[in-house]
């Protein structure tokens, strides 16, 4: 597949074309539990990330929950 360009949290990151939601998460964390995506600005549910595709230029934003006080 041909590459594409997404930020994700901010950085510029070449994937594959056709690269879903939960491929991006996958690169970032070994365990989704505790873990959000925002795309485009959008919340994308748990769901619907493995049916949800990129495309070129796409922000995603992935945050994890942490403990603490």
């Amino acid at each position: 597949m041909r590459p594409m360009r997404v930020t994700v949290n901010g950085e510029t990151r070449e994937i594959d074309a056709g690269s879903s939601v939960a491929e991006v998460v996958a690169l970032l964390t070994s365990a989704p539990s505790g873990v959000a995506v925002a795309l485009n600005g959008e919340v994308v549910s748990r769901g619907a990330w493995e049916r949800t595709p990129l495309a070129s230029g796409d922000r995603v934003d992935v945050l994890t929950a942490v403990q603490g006080g």
